[in-house]
């Protein structure tokens, strides 16, 4: 190619991108910034509860007014991939008041790993508290390093409590059925083992943790860093995980299935290494997407309001790398990414108010300031 054609190239990407960004669907409001923000969750009233990776949980009202730091959390082990995560509200917290958060804690020897733990939300003093705070899930075992930890939080109709469980870059454990690493979880509300998940009655050698087995936690096994977990509008459980160099995934999940790494991927290790694509171990459960570009996936949600029209049932997923936004069709077990928005910052989280607009928390990295911007349908 000769570079006056591939000068001519690259101005064509240029002006089809910044056409596209112009074109976006949406109108975009700042409304506050955080410092290095993860995740939101809604309260009944409106007003928004932000995790900072650093160890502090906010309650911002949508005109971007902050309350006090939340007290009475964990010790948060704050480095790398680690630090405040998730947070999620119980499904009757109308009554309980309860939330959920998932962080990274530390260990003895320098070891760390992801943890669940819930409180009851008191206001009415100088700040807000998290009051009789309780550990109910502990990623196991804890190991060295500061990455995937996962450690997202999801209910469902009926009340379960789901977690995604990175792999920590250690690979193996997302094949081993003695580690809750590299998989997806399915809980009650207070961390107990439903009786009716899929590998409750597994044998195998010693694989318990105090009086619990391991195992009885699993639904599904072989993930890598799973960022993302939404039910679309029949039930069905999606998951968005992040691939090594190439191969992210979105994945149906299904009960027992095991979906492959480190043994299968669309992509390849980092320093070169080849990995086998899906279509060579049929006995793994294949991605309905597979991403090569990678998008580097950190959430993903399920639009259900009627504020943008013909988006009701479709994902909406967040990228950092991507910087942007994708949204993806179902039809039944399949998927297809049907439109990308240029934010022109890395997307860590997306939400949907109660009155159908959506939410965004910019990830606090380069460019990304930060911001929590609310997206409303450009008027037609």
């Amino acid at each position: 190619m000769t570079r006056q054609l591939y000068a001519l190239l690259l101005g064509l990407v240029i002006t089809f991108l910044a056409s596209a960004q112009d074109k976006l669907p949406f109108q975009t409001e700042e409304i506050t910034r955080f410092d290095e923000p993860w995740s939101m969750a809604f309260l009944p009233d409106g007003r928004i509860l932000v995790t900072e990776k650093k160890g502090r949980l906010t309650i911002v009202t949508q005109q971007g007014e902050k309350s006090q730091p939340v007290g009475g959390l964990p010790n948060v082990d704050y480095g790398g991939q680690g630090g405040l995560g998730d947070v999620a509200l119980h499904p009757d917290f109308a009554n309980n008041k309860l939330i959920y958060i998932s962080y990274a804690e530390s260990g003895e020897g320098g070891v760390r790993g992801a943890a669940v733990a819930r409180g009851t939300m008191v206001e009415g003093g100088s700040s807000p508290q998290l009051k009789n705070l309780q550990v109910i899930w502990r990623q196991y075992p804890k190991v060295l390093g500061y990455g995937h930890y996962g450690h997202r939080l999801l209910f469902d109709n009926s009340g379960y409590l789901w977690i995604s469980s990175g792999d920590r870059q250690k690979f193996t454990p997302a094949q081993d059925m003695q580690s809750s690493m590299g998989k997806i979880l399915r809980l009650h509300d207070d961390g107990s083992e439903p009786k009716d998940n899929p590998f409750v009655n597994y044998s195998d050698e010693d694989p318990f943790v105090g009086n619990e087995a391991i195992y009885s936690q699993i639904w599904s096994l072989g993930h890598r860093n799973p960022l993302g977990m939404t039910f679309d509008l029949t039930g069905k459980l999606w998951v968005l995980e992040m691939g090594p160099a190439g191969g992210d995934e979105l994945n149906l999940i299904k009960r027992g299935a095991n979906y492959g790494y480190p043994e299968v991927s669309d992509g390849i290790h980092y320093d070169g290494r080849d990995i086998p694509n899906h279509d060579t171990r049929p006995e793994f459960t294949a991605p309905a997407i597979s991403w090569t570009p990678v998008i580097s996936p950190a959430d993903i949600i399920v639009y259900r309001g009627n504020l943008f029209a013909g988006w009701r049932g479709d994902a909406l997923a967040a990228g950092l790398s991507s910087q942007g936004i994708v949204r993806i069709k179902f039809d039944g077990e399949s998927a297809t990414e049907v439109a990308r928005y240029n934010m022109g910052a890395r997307i860590r989280k997306v939400t949907e108010s109660p009155d159908g607009a959506i939410w965004v928390l910019e990830d606090e990295r380069g460019d990304s300031k930060g911001r929590l911007l609310k997206l409303t349908p450009v008027a037609r």
